[in-house]
Order: structure tokens, then C-alpha cells, then sequence
């Protein structure tokens, strides 16, 4: 019988690319998102390959996060793998200058988000004794580079989160692990840029960046192990990346 992975930020990016190759080997898929037409679309193709469910919701609305998840169909409840996907980086300013409502969306996506989503799945994991949550963090959960503040305290909590679910769960045969991408070339940096595509594209100039496709095959190859194999904390960077400052460009 085929598992069932609910994915959070599953419209774009990360969240996309894995749906889609979770999609071609036989997983059953959740699509968790806020983007309604992103997601009708995605659904339709992935409905060609095995059974696809979508819930609309924000991560940061706690309600919403419970409500919907708590609405799945029979054939969808019970979760056998939780990929915490959503999060966003939003402003790159010192912390002296620093937008508030920046401040907010990161620890209110990137943490909070995190927790309401894992707290309406674990509760069924700890009943069966059995399942998988895989928390995306970042580089930034590792190390703090300029003007980095917040989003870094932000993946950081992740990291932590990460960690502390994995001891905390370990009594009932729960898998918990987490992946830190480096740079990957999604729309992450339009969203941090507010739509400056200029800024944006500027980011992933003169290196080959690592690809969304590219963390959905780790993140399938991580869900596919034998049960008693936990890939507890992986860090993935492009070549051309030694840190979230040091990038040999051309």
C-alpha cells in the first residue's frame, strides 16, 4: 500500500518538485498551500499519477491549520510523512533597520507554521508508532551572515525544533529529520526582494545554484530508506557554495 505525504508549501520551489517525484513513485500526496490556482493546477497533473488531495490554508493561521487537517478524507488521514516545506526569508536589512512585519512573516511562517502543522499530524504518528517528519531549514540554520538576523534566528529555531522533535519522539518509533539546502533557485529570492527580480536574479549570476529538483530527489531518497534508517541532519550545498557568503562565481 502506497504511504501518503503531506507536503506544506507544495505550490512552488522545494514543496513542487517534491510532490512531483513523490507523486511518480507511488506516494499518495497532500497539497498544503495558500495559492488556490497554483494548486488546482499542480493537483490535475499529479492526479495523473496517483491519488492527490489539496488543503488551502495559511501555516500561520492556527485554526485554519487545524480545521483543514482535521477535514481530510478517509482515504488521506492517515499521514505517514510530514514535510515541513513552507517558510520564507522576507527583507535582507541590518537588524537596526529591520521592517517589523518582515520580522513577523518569518517567525510567524518559518517557526509557528511549523509547530501548528506538526502538531495536528503527530498526535495519529504516536498513536501508530510510526512516521516521518522532515523540517527544511537552510544554511542559515547553521550559521548567521550579515543582515541575516531574524530569517537566520528563524531557520536556527528549526534546527532546534528539529533536534528536540527527534528526542522527544523517539519513545514511539517516530523518524525525525531535517535538510538545509544552501542556495536553490526558486522564487525564494524574489519573495525576500519584494518582487525585485533584478536583485533577485543577480543572486544565482555566475555559479551553477542548486535546483528545486534537486532537494526532492534527497528528500525521496531520505523517505524511501529502510525504517530503521534515520537521516537525522543534512546539510546540501551547490559546488560553488562554501558558506551563505562564499560562492565562487565566474
Amino acid at each position: 500500500m502506497s504511504k501518503t505525504a503531506l507536503i506544506t508549501g507544495a505550490t512552488s520551489g522545494i514543496g513542487k518538485a517534491t510532490a512531483q517525484i513523490l507523486a511518480k513513485n507511488n506516494y499518495k500526496i497532500i497539497l498544503c498551500g495558500r495559492r488556490e490556482d497554483r494548486m488546482a493546477e499542480l493537483e490535475k497533473e499529479l492526479s495523473q499519477l496517483t491519488a492527490v488531495h489539496s488543503l488551502l490554508f495559511d501555516v500561520r493561521d492556527k485554526q485554519a491549520v487545524s480545521d483543514c487537517i482535521a477535514s481530510l478524507p478517509e482515504a488521506f488521514s492517515k499521514i505517514d510523512i510530514l514535510i515541513n516545506n513552507a517558510g520564507n526569508a522576507h527583507g535582507l536589512d541590518p537588524i537596526q533597520t529591520g521592517d517589523l512585519d518582515d520580522w513577523d512573516a518569518m517567525i510567524d511562517i518559518n517557526v509557528k507554521g511549523l509547530l501548528y502543522v506538526s502538531k495536528a499530524i503527530i498526535p495519529q504518528m504516536i498513536e501508530r508508532k510510526s512516521g516521518h517528519i522532515i523540517n527544511i531549514g537552510s544554511t542559515a540554520a547553521k550559521e548567521v551572515y550579515p543582515n541575516g538576523n531574524v530569517y537566520c534566528a528563524s531557520k536556527h529555531a528549526v534546527d532546534a525544533l528539529n533536534q528536540g522533535m527527534r528526542i522527544d519522539l523517539n519513545p514511539f518509533n517516530i523518524r525525525v529529520g531535517a535538510i538545509h539546502p544552501g542556495m536553490v533557485e526558486t522564487e525564494f529570492s524574489e519573495v525576500r526582494f519584494k518582487g525585485d527580480t533584478d536583485r533577485a536574479d543577480k543572486v544565482y549570476q555566475g555559479f551553477t545554484p542548486l535546483q528545486a529538483e534537486d532537494i526532492a530527489d534527497i528528500i525521496h531518497f531520505v523517505v524511501s530508506r529502510p525504517y530503521h534508517v534515520n537521516i537525522a541532519d543534512l546539510v546540501v550545498m551547490s559546488t560553488a557554495q562554501a558558506s551563505s557568503t562564499i560562492v565562487k562565481r565566474d
